[in-house]
């Protein structure tokens, strides 16, 4: 199962990852960290070069990012709170968590959409507040794709050691693949299925 997954990866090539890393900050049980990671394996065997699948990835995770910042840039409240209301469950979110990271976001400033990106939590709904809040489109651009440049070098790299380090063990590799797979559905599926609006908590 694991080593159909990566061959799926590598058959859909750099255009593959750059669809999944951009539809993995839109749809929330896609994780970059088996993406970028099975990306680190296949550049240990020589599919893929490390500088195109950074540089796609990266690209992959800005365009992704940006579809949050552009609803909070364009969207006024009073379309984007009924929006998160409806579809709270989905988005594991309700309003008041909007609200909280706005201000997070205008307690620490622009740098936060930075350094957010290393959170495996906050990295997208961060994109969020900073449309809200206006932040400069180029500085959101910039300020992206650097973190997610960083985050993505150290999946890649990741990738890329484990790949090494079980070079003769491939079930090990598998095993750990499909776990990482399993606990991100089923902490998604959690989350879903006992999600509850704070007022009937």
């Amino acid at each position: 199962m694991a080593e159909l997954i990566i061959r799926a990866i590598e058959q859909g090539g750099y255009l593959g990852i750059f669809l999944l890393m951009a539809l993995e900050n839109v749809i929330p049980p896609v994780p970059s960290e088996v993406i970028m990671g099975v990306g680190g394996v296949l550049v240990n065997r020589g599919s893929m070069a490390f500088w195109p699948l950074l540089l796609i990835g990266t690209v992959g995770s800005l365009v992704g990012n940006w579809f949050w910042y552009w609803i909070g840039d364009t969207w006024a409240r009073h379309r984007l709170e009924p929006f998160v209301e409806r579809w709270g469950r989905w988005l594991t979110m309700e309003w008041e968590d909007v609200e909280k990271a706005q201000s997070y976001f205008k307690k620490h400033g622009h740098w936060v959409v930075f350094f957010l990106r290393f959170s495996p939590f906050l990295r997208t709904i961060i994109s969020l507040p900073a449309g809200l809040a206006h932040m400069p489109k180029w500085k959101f651009a910039v300020f992206t794709f650097a973190g997610s440049l960083v985050w993505n070098a150290l999946l890649i790299k990741g990738g890329e050691w484990l790949g090494h380090w079980l070079a003769d063990s491939q079930e090990w590799l598998g095993y750990i693949l499909l776990g990482c797979i399993v606990v991100m559905l089923v902490g998604y599926g959690y989350r879903v299925i006992t999600w509850k609006p704070r007022a009937e908590r």
